[in-house]
């Protein structure tokens, strides 16, 4: 099956759009959704999604931006962008970045199973290199190390774009070979050490009494609900309590 991730800064909008279709009719599974463009960026190395459908209106990272950022790491990457009728204009510069489709809401049924009826042909007819998504590329001559990548996320944590293609693509790896190398020299996975990094920062700033939206934009994650997310899921406390155990 092929897989589809839903970002909408709205969650009525992306549980209208899993009740919408008949997914596994199509060969497809939902892997995830985020609430924002910064989320999305940050987990769609783990879910590896096939098709996406993003909004092109979002706070922090609106869908435009997102699919820039995502194209350029995954080529291959079909994305859909959801609009409004007056956005309609501004949708259709989409497709000169790489775009696939775009669909007007409110969402019609029969229009969002068109365009994936016609997606998963195109999913279907696709002939991949075979050495091109697995080959482990050979490191560049100043690669020194696991120790060389970290460094590398301690001092770029502030860089919202930060997440395993990009530093792959730096380093000169193929991404999952990195997730595999990475695991098995940390200990852990690239997202948690990048939220690790990030989450000791945001301590930091929350012990001299920040406030949570410029902590969050300060440690890369400037969409503070999703920043949020991360902080409590990192400290098992929000960032207002723990605030509150600080005075």
């Amino acid at each position: 099956m092929y897989k589809v991730m839903l970002i909408d800064d709205e969650k009525s909008i992306r549980n209208l759009l899993r009740i919408t279709v008949d997914w596994e009719s199509l060969g497809l599974e939902i892997c995830g959704e985020a609430s924002s463009g910064i989320e999305a960026i940050n987990i769609i190395d783990d879910l590896k999604p096939d098709i996406v459908f993003v909004d092109i209106k979002m706070p922090f990272m609106d869908g435009i931006e997102f699919s820039q950022i995502a194209i350029k790491q995954y080529p291959k990457l079909k994305i859909v962008v959801l609009t409004a009728m007056n956005e309609f204009e501004y949708a259709r510069k989409c497709v000169g970045i790489g775009v696939k489709e775009y669909l007007t809401k409110p969402i019609v049924r029969e229009e969002v199973r068109d365009v994936l009826t016609r997606l998963v042909k195109e999913l279907s007819e696709r002939v991949d290199d075979p050495h091109e998504e697995n080959a482990d590329k050979v490191p560049s001559a100043s690669y020194g190390g696991m120790n060389d990548i970290c460094d590398f996320i301690k001092g770029n944590y502030k860089n919202s774009e930060l997440n395993l293609t990009y530093i792959a693509n730096k380093f000169g790896f193929n991404p999952s070979y990195l997730s595999r190398r990475f695991k098995e020299e940390t200990g852990m996975s690239f997202i948690d050490y990048v939220t690790r990094c990030r989450m000791e920062k945001a301590i930091e700033y929350l012990h001299v009494r920040t406030a949570m939206y410029i902590t969050a934009r300060e440690v890369g994650v400037p969409d503070p609900n999703y920043f949020s997310k991360c902080f409590k899921k990192y400290t098992g406390k929000s960032y207002s309590e723990m605030m509150k155990e600080e005075t």
